[in-house]
């Protein structure tokens, strides 16, 4: 008992762990995998710990402490489905040039696309060609996480709400944005003009 109870103490400091990173807590424990399979299985049924992807956990106590902050979101985000970066519509609000309301954050990957629905929240990651998958940077904080400039967050939303830009005007573009309601004009000009670049760019491709 004495060793669950110290086993769990240790992974509610954790942001997050694999499975290994249980076995490696386990051996200093002087527990067996075997042992600690159980372990996890139990931590599970009591919800002390919960599944992100397959064998991938965070606590919930480290969860309840910290899912009030959204780069813990972010940093997750990244973490279930490497490389990734935040983009989209949680990006865009993050960026405060949205006011519609966030069901998932949605990542950009050059991976396949998926979804994982988690206790932690719904994750979105959508494959992006490889050239594309760019036009990000790594906040640095509490956690550290990758999201997308305010110009490749709109650029990404278009990309995938359009079937990749094919045949867009930039009218119809402008349209569109309005349309979803994003505040283009709250954009730095740098950004603006940046976007603008990108789908042109693309379209004329």
């Amino acid at each position: 008992m004495k060793s669950r109870k110290n086993l769990l103490e240790q992974l509610k400091n954790l942001p997050y762990f694999s499975k290994s990173t249980v076995y490696q807590l386990g051996t200093q424990l002087g527990l067996k995998n075997t042992s600690v399979d159980t372990y996890i299985s139990r931590f599970l049924k009591s919800k002390e710990i919960f599944q992100l992807k397959r064998a991938l956990y965070v606590s919930s106590d480290f969860y309840n402490r910290n899912k009030d902050d959204i780069s813990c979101s972010f940093y997750l985000a990244n973490v279930i489905r490497t490389p990734s970066y935040v983009s989209s519509w949680a990006a865009l609000q993050y960026y405060n040039l949205t006011t519609e309301a966030i069901h998932s954050v949605t990542s950009v990957t050059p991976k396949v696309t998926r979804q994982y629905q988690t206790k932690a929240g719904n994750f979105a990651y959508q494959s992006i060609k490889k050239e594309l998958f760019s036009g990000f940077s790594l906040v640095k904080g509490r956690f550290d996480f990758f999201i997308a400039s305010p110009s490749k967050a709109l650029f990404d939303l278009l990309y995938f709400k359009t079937r990749q830009l094919r045949s867009m005007s930039q009218e119809n573009i402008n349209m569109l944005i309005e349309e979803l309601r994003v505040d283009i004009n709250e954009m730095e000009t740098q950004e603006r003009e940046k976007f603008y670049t990108m789908i042109n760019k693309h379209v004329h491709e």
